[in-house]
């Protein structure tokens, strides 16, 4: 590991696993896990299904957010005890797809389980809870051995443009999700005319099935489209050894790592800078759309059309800021993204439904107002393309930081280390939301949460000195 105590230069990065670029076909599956994985996130617990879980499932929108937040909060701290472990031992076994195809063929089944979460079904709130809290553990858990995959197929000066260029497909698959969703759920959109009481494909309206046959479509994209990261992107090879040796190795490993972790300064301040940044941002992520469902009573086609233009926004901003990445470094990148996603920030917390700025006065909305027709909702939608200009990079450039500094054999459990630093706060966020909310009675106070750990995130990346290459 580069190590660089106080007040010393960077040292070289380590060597990594691939001197050469692997051939194309291997990048680009591999980037395709993003376009596979990126619906779930995007389609489910962002836009779409969370927003409806908690407006119309839970049926109030603050008791929704409080139990969602608690949710996010049991699922983060569950990735965060475990992701450094699985990383470590997989790095003892040596191979990665395995783990991947565990992970991922049970974000599937957690996703096709969110059929059930019809309204007025209190029986099937809490398994819908466990199904959404399963999913977000397996996608986390899938992400660790994918990202461990990244620098064993370009050289350490290329990581950045193809960590962005993953990123970037991911975004562009969310988009066409989004719109799939939006054609199916509103087919008026678009010019075709449903039977009454239908949506498209014969779904009912009633019993909301064009938002609740979401799960089962992300598990069949997610089958679909992750194929060819297993069947064309290189693992390591097995070590051969048992797997009780490997369990124990990896144990071992990790406890040792975190152990001297005190040891390399200058690694230890990224990984608190990422816990506290990256918290803020997965805040941003998990309650925009149900801050906006909300304050606005934004429904299916609002939010639909919503994440649309965000991540319209966000796929070329991450893929121009690998370029970025690999140029100016991995640090800049990831302050000029925490101030765009601050500052968007910032401007979603100062609205209200008749005031934004923290205190100017505009019309609120009404019923005779057109799509997006209030000022609220139009300055809101002006703040969040500030915070889709820099999630991305924000998490693309993080990720490539992370390959600039592990050593190239401890590669998947610097990964779960990195997941633990992501995540060993990411139950706080949500739980303080989660309270502040119940005790409050108001979903505003979620940003203000969001800005604090943005800040501090921001202020501990400022004393981390990146590696030469």
């Amino acid at each position: 590991m580069t190590a660089v105590s106080d007040g010393a230069a960077p040292q070289a990065a380590p060597a990594q696993v691939a001197p050469a670029a692997a051939p194309w076909r291997a990048r680009f599956s591999w980037a395709m896990f993003d376009w596979a994985n990126q619906p779930y996130f995007t389609v489910i617990t962002t836009f779409i299904f969370v927003p409806y879980f908690t407006s119309q499932v839970v049926g109030n929108s603050v008791q929704g957010q409080s139990l969602w937040a608690f949710t996010q909060a049991a699922a983060g701290a569950i990735v965060a005890l475990g992701a450094p472990f699985l990383g470590a031992i997989a790095d003892a076994g040596g191979r990665r797809k395995p783990w991947l195809l565990a992970f991922q063929a049970l974000l599937g089944l957690a996703c096709f389980a969110l059929w059930l979460a019809q309204p007025g079904k209190p029986e099937v709130l809490w398994l819908v809870l466990v199904a959404l809290a399963l999913a977000n553990i397996s996608a986390e858990y899938s992400i660790v051995f994918n990202n461990a995959l990244l620098p064993g197929l370009v050289p350490p000066e290329r990581m950045g443009r193809l960590s962005g260029f993953g990123w970037g497909m991911g975004y562009t698959g969310g988009i066409i999700a989004l719109f799939a969703v939006l054609i199916v759920s509103r087919p008026e959109l678009i010019g075709i005319t449903p039977p009454p009481g239908e949506a498209l494909l014969g779904l009912k309206r009633d019993s909301f099935e064009a938002e609740r046959i979401i799960g089962p479509v992300a598990m069949l994209w997610l089958a679909i489209f992750a194929l060819p990261m297993f069947l064309f992107t290189p693992d390591r090879p097995g070590s051969g050894k048992p797997l009780g040796q490997v369990v124990r190795e990896g144990l071992r490993r990790v406890i040792g790592t975190v152990a001297h972790l005190r040891q390399h300064t200058n690694t230890l301040r990224f990984l608190i800078a990422y816990m506290l940044y990256y918290d803020g941002l997965n805040a941003v992520i998990a309650f925009g759309g149900v801050y906006a469902a909300g304050v606005f009573g934004w429904g299916t086609t609002e939010l639909g059309l919503f994440g649309i233009a965000l991540t319209v926004v966000a796929a070329p901003s991450v893929i121009a800021a690998g370029w970025l990445d690999d140029r100016a470094g991995s640090k800049r990148t990831v302050q000029a993204s925490i101030i765009l996603v601050t500052l968007g920030s910032l401007g979603i917390v100062s609205i209200t439904t008749s005031s934004i700025l923290f205190g100017l006065d505009v019309p609120a909305k009404t019923a005779e107002m057109g799509l997006f027709g209030s000022t609220g909702e139009r300055f809101f939608f002006l703040c969040a393309l500030l915070v889709g200009l820099g999630m991305g990079p924000m998490q693309a450039a993080s990720r490539t930081m992370v390959a600039r500094l592990a050593p190239p054999d401890m590669l998947t459990e610097f990964y779960g280390i990195f997941s633990l630093s992501g995540r060993a706060t990411s139950f706080l966020a949500p739980m303080l939301i989660g309270i502040a909310t119940a005790l409050l009675a108001s979903q505003r106070v979620a940003a203000v949460i969001v800005l604090v750990f943005l800040t501090a995130g921001f202020i501990m990346l400022w004393r981390v000195a990146e590696p030469k290459r």
